[in-house]
């Protein structure tokens, strides 16, 4: 199914931003943690990150024939990825 969380490598992508941003958010001390502002510099400097991590966008272009195979082989129902 073309919307199945399987296929949609935006969703993996979306889930490595949220990680990254909260093991920063986490790191902040007491009242920086729960700025606004301080939100909006993590995910600014994790998203700049992710522009030199060319690696990790081609591994994920990689993986698309095997997400196709997994979910053809589980007849479109839930798979590893």
């Amino acid at each position: 199914p073309g919307n199945s969380p399987d296929l949609n490598v935006a969703e993996h992508i979306g889930s490595i931003i949220k990680d990254e941003v909260e093991k920063k958010m986490s790191s902040e001390s007491g009242h920086n943690r729960y700025l606004e502002e301080t939100l909006k510099m993590h995910v600014a400097n994790v998203l700049a990150s992710m522009e030199e991590d060319t690696e990790l966008f081609e591994t994920l272009l990689c993986s698309y024939p095997s997400r196709f195979r997994a979910v053809k082989n589980a007849n479109g129902r839930h798979t590893d990825y």
